[in-house]
């Protein structure tokens, strides 16, 4: 690794200084010695720092994660407020930042002859060590041992843990490179490009076939690859939908979602919450009907950011929250 001209003649002494510097624990109480020795002692291992969970995605299905134990956690909440949230991403990446809108990412695409959907495998885990360090964390801006530290703070078996609050935005920095060259690529044809984590959608008039040979070499020249099995490519003729949200003349969701929708609500509010799930064969574990009852608020927190004039979703997001309610007082 060649020695940046900012920090060739800084000491041992200098490197410390700048670490405590970002106040990755905060306002704490804790001498320099023992914050620096704190994070060594996590950084050389990480990994039994994070343990395995699952939450349900919107469509109910089961999403993995690795979640930080409460110190780590607290590390890289300030990791992302004081180094990584100030610094600019891509304008094509519509997900993890502020002012980022899954309805904005589907709005761009309303209305285009033809929709091309691709998706990169193994997102987050394909994002690997040298790439966080080289992009989060430049040594033109940090000292080479401080980021190497914070780069072993922010990954799990070396590479970005999906459940931990840097990785979102890291990945966004990571992909900077790629979102800038295809989407300038696209805008000098007439394409319209956005990027939703691992989700990638063109649209306009174009040649299906050049687009997705152009971004897959690109793609694996980063190191990732596409998912072929995700790819979709689909006319005005047929459905076109972009993260969820129909834009083939106006933003909605899908019948079928918004119908599943109103059957689990009307079910919940008939036969009770724990029957419903019972009937449903749902894991009744302690906590598991505040975990549904929040997934199912989500869902129509999303229809209501697509449709927020829904009158009828409207009343049904009040009869969530007194369930909710219901549900918590039933625990006391």
């Amino acid at each position: 690794m060649p020695d940046m001209p900012l920090w060739k003649y800084c000491t041992t002494a200098h490197y410390l200084e700048f670490l405590i510097s970002l106040q990755l624990f905060g306002d704490t109480d804790w001498c320099a010695e023992k914050q620096i020795s704190c994070l060594y002692t996590i950084s050389n291992d990480v990994n039994a720092h994070y343990q395995r969970t699952t939450i349900l995605k919107r469509d109910g299905t089961p999403r993995h994660l690795l979640a930080p134990d409460p110190l780590l956690k607290k590390i890289q909440k300030n990791i992302l407020r004081n180094i990584l949230a100030p610094v600019p991403v891509s304008p094509y990446a519509t997900a993890y930042h502020k002012g980022a809108d899954v309805v904005a990412n589907a709005a761009a695409h309303l209305g285009q002859k033809l929709l091309l959907k691709l998706d990169i495998e193994d997102f987050f885990g394909s994002i690997i060590f040298p790439m966080v360090r080289r992009s989060a964390f430049p040594d033109i801006y940090f000292p080479p041992a401080v980021s190497t530290l914070l780069t072993h703070l922010c990954c799990y078996n070396d590479a970005l843990p999906q459940g931990a609050p840097t990785s979102p935005t890291i990945s966004n920095l990571v992909m900077k490179p790629f979102d800038s060259h295809i989407g300038e690529w696209c805008s000098a044809r007439g394409i319209i490009y956005t990027r939703y984590c691992d989700d990638m959608t063109f649209s306009g008039d174009f040649d299906a076939k050049a687009v997705k040979n152009k971004v897959g070499h690109f793609l694996q020249a980063l190191g990732f690859s596409l998912n072929k099995e995700k790819t979709k490519l689909l006319t005005r003729h047929t459905r076109q939908s972009v993260t969820g949200i129909v834009v083939n003349q106006k933003l909605q969701l899908s019948r079928d979602y918004r119908r599943q929708l109103r059957q689990e609500i009307y079910f919940c509010q008939k036969f009770g919450v724990v029957s419903h799930l019972k009937r449903m064969n749902y894991p009744l574990e302690s906590g598991d009907v505040e975990r549904y009852l929040q997934a199912l608020q989500g869902k129509v927190n999303f229809l209501l950011q697509v449709n927020p004039g829904d009158d009828v979703f409207r009343q049904a997001m009040s009869g969530i929250k007194q369930m909710i309610k219901a549900n918590r007082n039933s625990q006391y």
